[in-house]
């Protein structure tokens, strides 16, 4: 195997969930060659430089391996060398920072009622005074 399609190849390593979303970012002008838009029928060979732009961030990927088929994450990484920018994985670093965890209620708790999804809005947005929403997490039934 001296060439694989783009698409497939993209799909393979895991940069693209399914084989149909990397085809649509090839179609879409996100994935080149230097200075060339690649169609999805594109093939590749071992030593090509590709930039890749996927949810806002410019992944620069050089092939160092062919694959037909999808293998799994850690197997992949032996198939391409990263040679993104520091800043630009700085970039997708940063993106992370703030994403908080899915909330938790106690066991038994329930739903909250429309008060207290009310109360629990005015405390994320902090647009009530402190005395009050401390007054809220304090009252026990």
């Amino acid at each position: 195997m001296d060439r694989v399609r783009i698409d497939k190849w993209l799909w393979s390593i895991r940069i693209f969930k399914s084989r149909t979303i990397a085809t649509d970012a090839c179609k879409d002008g996100k994935v080149k060659l230097g200075d060339t838009i690649l169609k999805p029928s594109h093939e590749i060979k071992i030593g090509d430089e590709l930039f890749v732009i996927k949810d806002g961030f410019r992944l620069h990927l050089k092939v160092t391996g062919l694959l037909e088929k999808r293998v799994s994450a850690s197997l992949s990484k032996n198939y391409y060398a990263n040679l993104t920018s520091e800043e630009e994985l700085n970039k997708y670093k940063s993106w992370f920072v703030g994403k908080a965890a899915a909330e938790v209620r106690d066991k038994g708790m329930g739903r909250p009622t429309k008060k207290e999804r009310r109360d629990i809005d005015e405390y994320k947005d902090g647009s009530e005074s402190i005395n009050t929403v401390g007054e809220f997490w304090l009252e026990e039934d």
